[in-house]
Protein backbone atom coordinates (compact mmCIF):
# COMPACT_ATOMS: atom_id res chain seq x y z
CA UNK A 1 0.00 0.00 0.00
CA UNK A 2 1.46 3.58 -1.07
CA UNK A 3 2.48 5.77 2.43
CA UNK A 4 0.81 8.71 0.29
CA UNK A 5 -2.72 6.49 0.13
CA UNK A 6 -5.32 6.48 2.96
CA UNK A 7 -7.09 3.43 3.05
CA UNK A 8 -10.49 3.67 4.89
CA UNK A 9 -11.92 0.21 3.52
CA UNK A 10 -10.70 -1.71 6.87
CA UNK A 11 -13.76 -3.95 6.75
CA UNK A 12 -12.79 -5.72 3.67
CA UNK A 13 -9.74 -6.61 4.47
CA UNK A 14 -7.13 -4.81 6.99
CA UNK A 15 -3.53 -4.67 6.46
CA UNK A 16 -1.18 -7.12 8.49
CA UNK A 17 0.60 -6.36 11.42
CA UNK A 18 3.97 -6.25 11.34
CA UNK A 19 4.55 -9.01 14.24
CA UNK A 20 2.08 -11.23 12.41
CA UNK A 21 3.99 -11.18 8.64
CA UNK A 22 7.19 -12.12 10.75
CA UNK A 23 5.42 -14.90 12.35
CA UNK A 24 4.25 -16.19 9.35
CA UNK A 25 7.70 -15.79 7.75
CA UNK A 26 9.07 -17.82 10.78
CA UNK A 27 6.67 -20.49 10.29
CA UNK A 28 7.27 -20.85 6.58
CA UNK A 29 10.81 -20.84 7.11
CA UNK A 30 11.07 -23.27 10.00
CA UNK A 31 8.14 -25.52 9.77
CA UNK A 32 8.35 -27.50 6.57
CA UNK A 33 6.36 -30.43 8.32
CA UNK A 34 3.08 -31.73 7.77
CA UNK A 35 1.25 -30.92 11.50
CA UNK A 36 0.06 -34.94 10.79
CA UNK A 37 3.54 -36.51 10.53
CA UNK A 38 4.95 -38.02 13.51
CA UNK A 39 8.48 -36.98 12.91
CA UNK A 40 10.22 -33.59 14.49
CA UNK A 41 9.18 -31.40 12.02
CA UNK A 42 5.65 -32.92 12.09
CA UNK A 43 5.46 -32.50 15.92
CA UNK A 44 6.83 -28.85 15.47
CA UNK A 45 4.20 -27.74 13.50
CA UNK A 46 1.30 -29.60 15.61
CA UNK A 47 3.42 -27.48 18.41
CA UNK A 48 2.65 -24.29 16.22
CA UNK A 49 -1.13 -24.66 15.43
CA UNK A 50 -2.00 -26.04 19.11
CA UNK A 51 -0.37 -22.77 20.10
CA UNK A 52 -2.49 -20.92 17.58
CA UNK A 53 -5.71 -22.46 18.11
CA UNK A 54 -5.01 -21.44 21.77
CA UNK A 55 -4.41 -17.79 20.77
CA UNK A 56 -7.31 -17.46 19.07
CA UNK A 57 -9.17 -18.96 21.65
CA UNK A 58 -8.32 -16.62 24.47
CA UNK A 59 -9.21 -14.07 21.93
CA UNK A 60 -12.95 -15.52 21.89
CA UNK A 61 -13.48 -16.35 25.05
CA UNK A 62 -13.57 -20.35 24.86
CA UNK A 63 -11.48 -23.20 24.90
CA UNK A 64 -8.94 -24.39 22.43
CA UNK A 65 -10.93 -27.56 21.93
CA UNK A 66 -13.91 -25.52 20.36
CA UNK A 67 -11.97 -24.01 17.76
CA UNK A 68 -12.05 -25.77 13.92
CA UNK A 69 -9.73 -24.33 11.68
CA UNK A 70 -11.06 -23.64 8.13
CA UNK A 71 -9.75 -20.99 4.75
CA UNK A 72 -11.90 -18.33 5.97
CA UNK A 73 -15.72 -17.24 7.60
CA UNK A 74 -17.52 -18.16 3.91
CA UNK A 75 -15.60 -21.31 4.46
CA UNK A 76 -17.43 -21.71 8.32
CA UNK A 77 -20.49 -20.36 7.34
CA UNK A 78 -21.02 -23.10 4.74
CA UNK A 79 -19.93 -25.72 6.83
CA UNK A 80 -22.23 -25.03 9.59
CA UNK A 81 -25.45 -24.55 7.88
CA UNK A 82 -24.78 -26.72 5.88
CA UNK A 83 -23.32 -29.36 8.05
CA UNK A 84 -25.93 -28.84 10.73
CA UNK A 85 -28.78 -28.40 8.40
CA UNK A 86 -27.94 -30.08 5.15
CA UNK A 87 -27.13 -33.61 6.69
CA UNK A 88 -29.68 -33.49 9.29
CA UNK A 89 -32.44 -36.41 7.76
CA UNK A 90 -35.06 -34.21 5.38
CA UNK A 91 -34.68 -30.80 5.08
CA UNK A 92 -38.15 -31.04 4.84
CA UNK A 93 -38.16 -31.07 9.14
CA UNK A 94 -35.48 -28.29 9.53
CA UNK A 95 -35.98 -25.01 9.79
CA UNK A 96 -33.44 -22.19 9.50
CA UNK A 97 -34.01 -18.21 11.63
CA UNK A 98 -31.25 -16.01 9.74
CA UNK A 99 -32.31 -12.03 9.17
CA UNK A 100 -32.48 -10.20 5.73
CA UNK A 101 -29.14 -8.63 6.78
CA UNK A 102 -26.72 -11.44 6.75
CA UNK A 103 -23.84 -11.54 4.70
CA UNK A 104 -23.94 -13.37 1.46
CA UNK A 105 -22.18 -16.35 2.70
CA UNK A 106 -25.32 -16.86 4.95
CA UNK A 107 -27.97 -15.67 2.49
CA UNK A 108 -26.53 -17.83 -0.55
CA UNK A 109 -26.70 -21.07 1.57
CA UNK A 110 -29.61 -20.23 3.11
CA UNK A 111 -31.25 -20.03 -0.38
CA UNK A 112 -29.39 -23.59 -2.06
CA UNK A 113 -31.09 -25.28 1.40
CA UNK A 114 -34.38 -23.56 0.80
CA UNK A 115 -34.31 -25.40 -2.81
CA UNK A 116 -33.91 -28.40 -1.46
CA UNK A 117 -36.90 -28.56 1.15
CA UNK A 118 -35.29 -26.23 4.02
CA UNK A 119 -37.96 -23.88 5.78
CA UNK A 120 -36.24 -20.07 5.95
CA UNK A 121 -37.24 -17.52 7.93
CA UNK A 122 -35.80 -14.60 7.23
CA UNK A 123 -36.84 -11.63 10.63
CA UNK A 124 -36.31 -7.86 9.02
CA UNK A 125 -34.90 -5.02 10.77
CA UNK A 126 -36.08 -1.19 11.59
CA UNK A 127 -34.61 1.50 9.55
CA UNK A 128 -31.80 1.54 12.32
CA UNK A 129 -30.83 -2.00 11.47
CA UNK A 130 -31.84 -3.70 14.49
CA UNK A 131 -33.70 -6.82 14.46
CA UNK A 132 -37.20 -6.76 14.86
CA UNK A 133 -37.83 -8.41 18.77
CA UNK A 134 -40.50 -8.73 18.42
CA UNK A 135 -40.52 -10.96 15.37
CA UNK A 136 -37.84 -13.15 16.46
CA UNK A 137 -39.41 -13.83 20.11
CA UNK A 138 -42.52 -15.01 17.73
CA UNK A 139 -40.01 -17.38 15.43
CA UNK A 140 -38.64 -18.80 18.21
CA UNK A 141 -41.69 -20.19 19.48
CA UNK A 142 -42.31 -22.09 16.01
CA UNK A 143 -39.11 -24.14 17.57
CA UNK A 144 -36.30 -24.07 14.60
CA UNK A 145 -33.65 -25.90 13.81
CA UNK A 146 -30.94 -23.32 14.10
CA UNK A 147 -30.55 -19.86 14.72
CA UNK A 148 -28.38 -18.10 12.45
CA UNK A 149 -27.15 -13.76 12.56
CA UNK A 150 -24.65 -11.64 12.48
CA UNK A 151 -23.47 -9.92 15.41
CA UNK A 152 -22.00 -6.81 13.90
CA UNK A 153 -22.86 -5.86 10.03
CA UNK A 154 -20.16 -5.88 7.58
CA UNK A 155 -21.51 -2.85 5.42
CA UNK A 156 -22.86 -0.84 8.76
CA UNK A 157 -21.41 -1.80 11.47
CA UNK A 158 -24.51 -2.07 13.31
CA UNK A 159 -23.90 -4.61 16.41
CA UNK A 160 -27.00 -7.06 17.30
CA UNK A 161 -27.49 -8.13 21.16
CA UNK A 162 -26.41 -11.34 20.26
CA UNK A 163 -25.57 -12.83 23.76
CA UNK A 164 -29.49 -11.77 24.49
CA UNK A 165 -30.36 -13.42 21.13
CA UNK A 166 -28.44 -16.69 21.85
CA UNK A 167 -30.06 -16.58 26.08
CA UNK A 168 -33.06 -16.91 24.61
CA UNK A 169 -32.87 -19.27 22.12
CA UNK A 170 -31.31 -21.95 24.34
CA UNK A 171 -33.96 -21.26 26.29
CA UNK A 172 -36.56 -22.78 23.80
CA UNK A 173 -33.73 -25.22 23.16
CA UNK A 174 -32.61 -23.85 19.91
CA UNK A 175 -29.28 -23.96 18.25
CA UNK A 176 -27.41 -20.76 17.67
CA UNK A 177 -24.47 -19.64 15.62
CA UNK A 178 -23.36 -16.40 14.79
CA UNK A 179 -21.42 -14.97 12.04
CA UNK A 180 -19.02 -12.68 14.29
CA UNK A 181 -16.46 -12.10 10.87
CA UNK A 182 -16.44 -8.18 11.75
CA UNK A 183 -16.99 -8.06 15.42
CA UNK A 184 -13.92 -9.84 16.47
CA UNK A 185 -10.86 -7.35 17.09
CA UNK A 186 -13.61 -4.57 17.09
CA UNK A 187 -16.04 -5.40 19.90
CA UNK A 188 -15.90 -7.32 23.46
CA UNK A 189 -16.15 -11.00 23.04
CA UNK A 190 -16.53 -13.80 25.61
CA UNK A 191 -18.10 -17.01 24.54
CA UNK A 192 -18.20 -18.67 27.99
CA UNK A 193 -20.56 -15.59 29.36
CA UNK A 194 -22.95 -16.69 26.50
CA UNK A 195 -25.27 -19.47 25.01
CA UNK A 196 -23.61 -19.17 21.58
CA UNK A 197 -23.02 -23.05 20.51
CA UNK A 198 -21.50 -21.88 17.32
CA UNK A 199 -19.68 -18.75 15.68
CA UNK A 200 -17.97 -18.26 12.49
CA UNK A 201 -14.69 -15.44 11.79
CA UNK A 202 -11.93 -14.56 9.43
CA UNK A 203 -8.35 -13.31 9.80
CA UNK A 204 -8.18 -10.72 7.69
CA UNK A 205 -10.18 -8.85 9.46
CA UNK A 206 -8.30 -7.92 12.52
CA UNK A 207 -5.24 -7.65 10.65
CA UNK A 208 -4.19 -11.51 9.94
CA UNK A 209 -3.80 -12.84 6.74
CA UNK A 210 -6.58 -13.89 3.99
CA UNK A 211 -7.40 -17.36 3.82
CA UNK A 212 -7.75 -19.08 7.31
CA UNK A 213 -10.50 -18.24 9.73
CA UNK A 214 -12.29 -20.41 11.74
CA UNK A 215 -15.81 -22.07 12.74
CA UNK A 216 -16.02 -22.42 17.17
CA UNK A 217 -18.05 -25.41 17.99
CA UNK A 218 -19.10 -25.23 21.74
CA UNK A 219 -22.07 -27.18 21.42
CA UNK A 220 -24.65 -28.96 19.64
CA UNK A 221 -24.06 -31.80 16.97
CA UNK A 222 -20.80 -31.61 15.12
CA UNK A 223 -21.51 -30.27 11.37
CA UNK A 224 -20.34 -33.21 8.31
CA UNK A 225 -17.48 -32.18 6.82
CA UNK A 226 -17.15 -29.91 3.97
CA UNK A 227 -14.18 -31.58 2.87
CA UNK A 228 -13.99 -35.02 3.79
CA UNK A 229 -10.69 -37.37 3.43
CA UNK A 230 -8.60 -36.45 6.29
CA UNK A 231 -8.59 -36.67 9.95
CA UNK A 232 -7.23 -33.51 10.39
CA UNK A 233 -9.77 -30.53 12.84
CA UNK A 234 -11.12 -33.77 14.79
CA UNK A 235 -12.35 -35.20 10.96
CA UNK A 236 -14.03 -32.16 11.03
CA UNK A 237 -12.06 -30.28 7.63
CA UNK A 238 -9.73 -32.81 5.85
CA UNK A 239 -6.67 -30.87 4.04
CA UNK A 240 -3.14 -30.92 5.48
CA UNK A 241 -3.29 -27.29 7.55
CA UNK A 242 -2.38 -24.14 6.70
CA UNK A 243 0.38 -23.76 9.33
CA UNK A 244 1.67 -20.59 8.34
CA UNK A 245 -1.41 -18.90 7.91
CA UNK A 246 -2.84 -20.33 11.05
CA UNK A 247 0.08 -18.87 12.96
CA UNK A 248 -0.43 -15.71 11.38
CA UNK A 249 -4.05 -15.93 12.56
CA UNK A 250 -3.09 -16.59 16.26
CA UNK A 251 -0.95 -13.75 16.16
CA UNK A 252 -3.15 -11.42 15.26
CA UNK A 253 -6.04 -12.57 17.84
CA UNK A 254 -3.00 -12.32 20.55
CA UNK A 255 -2.97 -9.23 19.45
CA UNK A 256 -6.59 -7.83 19.35
CA UNK A 257 -7.07 -9.54 22.62
CA UNK A 258 -4.56 -7.59 24.28
CA UNK A 259 -5.20 -4.22 22.75
CA UNK A 260 -9.04 -4.30 22.22
CA UNK A 261 -9.79 -1.53 24.61
CA UNK A 262 -7.19 0.75 23.02
CA UNK A 263 -8.46 -0.01 19.44
CA UNK A 264 -11.63 0.57 20.13
CA UNK A 265 -10.83 3.92 22.19
CA UNK A 266 -8.90 5.16 18.97
CA UNK A 267 -10.98 3.81 16.16
CA UNK A 268 -14.05 5.55 17.73
CA UNK A 269 -12.26 9.33 18.03
CA UNK A 270 -10.95 8.38 14.31
CA UNK A 271 -14.38 7.69 13.08
CA UNK A 272 -16.66 10.42 14.64
CA UNK A 273 -13.77 13.01 13.58
CA UNK A 274 -14.45 12.03 10.04
CA UNK A 275 -18.28 11.85 11.10
CA UNK A 276 -18.34 15.09 12.33
CA UNK A 277 -16.19 17.04 9.56
CA UNK A 278 -18.15 15.17 7.06
CA UNK A 279 -21.46 16.44 8.57
CA UNK A 280 -20.18 20.50 8.63
CA UNK A 281 -19.11 19.89 5.11
CA UNK A 282 -21.88 18.34 3.73
CA UNK A 283 -25.86 19.59 5.56
CA UNK A 284 -27.65 16.69 3.88
CA UNK A 285 -25.61 13.52 4.61
CA UNK A 286 -27.38 10.87 6.79
CA UNK A 287 -26.02 8.47 8.92
CA UNK A 288 -27.33 4.87 8.16
CA UNK A 289 -27.29 2.92 11.12
CA UNK A 290 -27.82 3.82 14.86
CA UNK A 291 -26.29 5.71 18.25
CA UNK A 292 -22.70 4.93 18.38
CA UNK A 293 -23.64 2.20 21.35
CA UNK A 294 -25.07 -0.24 18.97
CA UNK A 295 -22.36 0.30 16.34
CA UNK A 296 -18.79 -0.96 15.69
CA UNK A 297 -16.48 1.74 16.57
CA UNK A 298 -14.43 2.04 13.24
CA UNK A 299 -17.66 2.21 10.68
CA UNK A 300 -19.48 4.93 9.05
CA UNK A 301 -22.36 4.29 6.74
CA UNK A 302 -23.37 7.55 5.59
CA UNK A 303 -25.56 8.72 2.75
CA UNK A 304 -24.70 11.70 0.42
CA UNK A 305 -28.05 12.62 -1.28
CA UNK A 306 -27.61 13.57 -5.15
CA UNK A 307 -24.50 11.24 -5.67
CA UNK A 308 -23.79 8.11 -7.04
CA UNK A 309 -21.84 6.38 -4.41
CA UNK A 310 -19.75 4.17 -7.13
CA UNK A 311 -18.77 6.88 -8.88
CA UNK A 312 -17.69 8.72 -5.95
CA UNK A 313 -15.73 5.58 -4.78
CA UNK A 314 -13.59 5.72 -8.03
CA UNK A 315 -13.11 9.45 -8.18
CA UNK A 316 -11.96 8.96 -4.37
CA UNK A 317 -9.84 6.15 -5.63
CA UNK A 318 -7.90 8.71 -7.85
CA UNK A 319 -7.01 11.05 -5.41
CA UNK A 320 -5.55 7.86 -3.51
CA UNK A 321 -8.22 7.22 -0.69
CA UNK A 322 -9.81 3.92 -0.55
CA UNK A 323 -13.26 3.56 0.77
CA UNK A 324 -16.28 0.97 -0.62
CA UNK A 325 -19.83 1.79 -1.58
CA UNK A 326 -20.98 -1.41 0.13
CA UNK A 327 -19.75 -4.92 1.06
CA UNK A 328 -16.71 -5.84 -1.01
CA UNK A 329 -18.25 -8.77 -2.24
CA UNK A 330 -20.50 -6.32 -4.37
CA UNK A 331 -17.76 -4.35 -5.60
CA UNK A 332 -18.30 -3.53 -9.18
CA UNK A 333 -22.08 -3.89 -9.20
CA UNK A 334 -24.30 -0.99 -8.84
CA UNK A 335 -27.26 -3.11 -7.53
CA UNK A 336 -28.40 -1.45 -4.14
CA UNK A 337 -27.26 -2.73 -1.13
CA UNK A 338 -29.53 -5.65 -0.20
CA UNK A 339 -28.74 -4.22 4.05
CA UNK A 340 -29.36 -0.64 3.44
CA UNK A 341 -32.77 -1.56 1.48
CA UNK A 342 -34.04 -4.00 4.32
CA UNK A 343 -33.34 -0.90 6.27
CA UNK A 344 -35.74 0.85 4.57
CA UNK A 345 -33.43 3.06 2.44
CA UNK A 346 -34.65 3.75 -1.26
CA UNK A 347 -32.41 2.08 -4.12
CA UNK A 348 -31.84 6.00 -5.12
CA UNK A 349 -30.54 6.21 -1.24
CA UNK A 350 -28.82 2.77 -0.81
CA UNK A 351 -27.08 3.52 -3.81
CA UNK A 352 -25.72 6.97 -2.85
CA UNK A 353 -24.31 5.47 0.12
CA UNK A 354 -20.37 5.07 0.88
CA UNK A 355 -18.70 2.71 4.03
CA UNK A 356 -15.99 4.24 5.57
CA UNK A 357 -14.10 1.71 7.98
CA UNK A 358 -10.93 3.06 9.62
CA UNK A 359 -8.27 0.92 11.55
CA UNK A 360 -4.55 0.00 11.69
CA UNK A 361 -2.38 2.97 10.40
CA UNK A 362 -4.88 5.79 9.93
CA UNK A 363 -4.14 8.79 11.71
CA UNK A 364 -6.30 12.29 12.68
CA UNK A 365 -4.13 13.72 9.73
CA UNK A 366 -5.38 11.29 7.27
CA UNK A 367 -8.84 11.55 8.33
CA UNK A 368 -9.00 15.01 8.02
CA UNK A 369 -7.87 14.98 4.46
CA UNK A 370 -10.57 12.14 3.33
CA UNK A 371 -13.17 14.67 4.40
CA UNK A 372 -11.78 17.12 2.25
CA UNK A 373 -11.36 14.67 -0.53
CA UNK A 374 -15.35 13.79 -0.15
CA UNK A 375 -16.16 17.26 0.48
CA UNK A 376 -14.18 18.20 -2.74
CA UNK A 377 -15.58 15.15 -4.83
CA UNK A 378 -19.08 15.37 -4.00
CA UNK A 379 -19.18 19.07 -5.03
CA UNK A 380 -18.24 18.04 -8.20
CA UNK A 381 -20.74 16.07 -8.64
CA UNK A 382 -23.58 17.88 -7.77
CA UNK A 383 -24.38 16.55 -4.17
CA UNK A 384 -27.70 18.29 -2.80
CA UNK A 385 -28.06 20.73 0.04
CA UNK A 386 -23.98 21.76 -0.53
CA UNK A 387 -24.05 25.39 0.81
CA UNK A 388 -19.63 25.29 0.31
CA UNK A 389 -19.82 28.06 -2.98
Amino acid sequence: MESERIYLDHNATTPLREEVVEAMARALRDLPGNPSSPHREGTLARKQVAEAREQVADCLGTSARTIVFTGGATEANHFLLRGVLGHSGSMDSSHLVTSTTEHPSVLAPAEQLEKHGLRVSRIPVDHEGMLERSVWLETLEESPSLASLIWANNETGVVQPVEEWAELASACGILFHVDATQAVGKWPICLEKTSIDYLSCSAHKLNGPKGVGCLVHRSGPAPSPLLAGGGQERGLRGGTENVAGIVGFGVACELARKELTERMENYQILRDRLWDSLRQKLPRIRRNGPSASAILPNTLNVEIPGIQADILVEALDLEGVAVSAGAACHSGSVSPSHVLIAMGRSTAQAQASLRLSVGLGNTSVEIDRAADWIDRIARRAGAEGYDGG
